[in-house]
């Protein structure tokens, strides 16, 4: 281990590439510290620390919620405009032609993502300052004159933008995917918090001690089982032809992953499992007594602890992760581009039975890692549960389903992002 680091650090390419990554993400938890002038901040952390949808969504923001950030939103409005235009690649043409262009295509669809983001951060940064208000007793800003919001608004979007570009330099100038490593240091930013907060409970009360060190074990094993099923795949093997009449046939294989989808299925369930208990926190002070009414019974129906909440999650989770997978994985396309290049599966004719069979392999992998991402996505709701049940107390978890997946998959390609920089440091000494 102590070898490998040194080597790392004997790279000049990667020692900057890892450093100025670095940078980024200290400038960035450093502006989710700079807040919105004019807002009460005492008001929005009670709103927060009351509302346990709220809080979910400021631990993704690594606390720029709590904090009523320049950096509000996070990066949710981009992740849900580039979430747009892949569901846009389905239904229109021109898109689809894009995503075959290669490097070309790739940069307009970026393009015409980020230009998405605007709109869409500038919509989210209002729903987001309604919803906080009405569910203060207080107003959350100073003054709510429409010239102040509108104010607040552009300045929630400009940190959006601004967190974009951020993440973009990281992909072009450090290493990774600079959106993915913004995220995780948003997420790994609040497990000290909480592990001194389960530590503070525990010495406070006893009871607390044996949730928070089951809580840990539960953590660290379930990330090992992540690592696992992230990495596991199915490899279809394929053979290419030979040239020449004593040319020897080649032999390959097609990898499908267990978990084709990552997390965004989760990121879609959550969404819309969510909706439901953000209208009602919305109608809660409506005038109208039934509107009041159907907003309390929502409530309570979609409680994160209750069934109907957590029946509802596990079948979205699975759903769109079939969904996903429909529009991101096409294996006539794979058919195809395995023909072209003169290839062919052992024992399936080419054409429409090696994409039928490569369909089924597919399927069947997805089944099994859509119902292992809606596990992990409810696992933590399950665990409370069960020590609420068991009357031993309970603590904070330290990361959520989702961020566990976030953690895994950042830290995989961060790895997988060395190693190929260390090979091709190995390989420069020889010229």
């Amino acid at each position: 281990m102590f070898n490998y680091l040194k080597s790392i650090w004997n790279s000049k390419a990667i020692r900057n590439k890892l450093l100025f990554t670095l940078g980024i993400v200290i400038l960035y938890r450093v502006l989710t510290q700079v807040s919105v002038p004019g807002a009460d901040i005492q008001a929005i952390r009670s709103v927060i620390d009351n509302n346990e949808l709220l809080g979910a969504f400021s631990m993704l923001t690594g606390g720029s919620a709590k904090n009523f950030s320049i950096l509000l939103m996070g990066l949710s409005p981009y992740i849900n405009a580039s979430i747009i235009m892949q569901l846009m690649a389905v239904v229109i043409p021109k898109v689809e032609e894009l995503q075959k262009e290669g490097e070309a295509g790739r940069k307009k669809i970026n393009s015409f993502t980020r230009w998405l983001t605007f709109p869409l951060a500038f919509l989210q940064s209002y729903g987001m300052i309604v919803l906080l208000n009405s569910q203060s007793q207080i107003p959350i800003m100073k003054s709510m004159d429409p010239l102040t919001v509108v104010t607040t608004m552009l300045t929630i979007t400009a940190g959006t933008v601004l967190l974009v570009w951020l993440g973009e330099q990281i992909s072009e100038n450090g290493i990774s995917n600079g959106i993915s490593i913004l995220i995780f240091a948003s997420i790994i930013s609040q497990i000290p918090q909480m592990i001194g907060q389960g530590l503070f409970l525990a010495q406070a009360d006893e009871s607390k001690l044996i949730p928070f060190v089951v809580v840990t074990l539960i953590t660290v094993i379930l990330t090992a089982v992540i690592v696992l099923v992230n990495e596991g795949q199915r490899r279809i093997p394929v053979t290419y032809a030979g040239r020449g009449v004593r040319a020897k046939s080649d032999q390959s294989h097609l990898p499908i992953r267990i978990n084709q989808a990552g997390m965004i299925p989760i990121i879609f369930a959550v969404s819309l499992v969510s909706f439901p208990q953000i209208i009602a926190q919305f109608l809660q002070r409506a005038n109208s007594e039934w509107l009041r009414v159907g907003a309390e019974k929502m409530t309570i129906l979609f409680q994160p602890q209750s069934l109907t909440y957590m029946l509802i999650y596990f079948l979205l989770v699975i759903g769109f992760s079939y969904f996903y997978v429909s529009i991101t994985f096409n294996p006539e396309q794979i058919a195809e581009s395995i023909q072209k290049r003169g290839g062919y599966i052992p024992g399936i004719r080419p054409g429409k039975n090696t994409a039928d069979y490569i369909g089924k392999v597919s399927n069947r992998l997805n089944l099994f890692g859509g119902f292992f991402l809606a596990f992990i996505a409810v696992s933590p709701i399950l665990i409370q549960m069960f020590f609420s049940s068991m009357s031993i107390g309970t603590v904070p978890l330290l990361v959520s389903g989702a961020g566990m997946i976030i953690i895994v998959g950042v830290v995989l390609e961060l790895i997988r992002q060395i190693n190929s920089q260390l090979i091709m440091h190995d390989y420069n000494k020889f010229y």
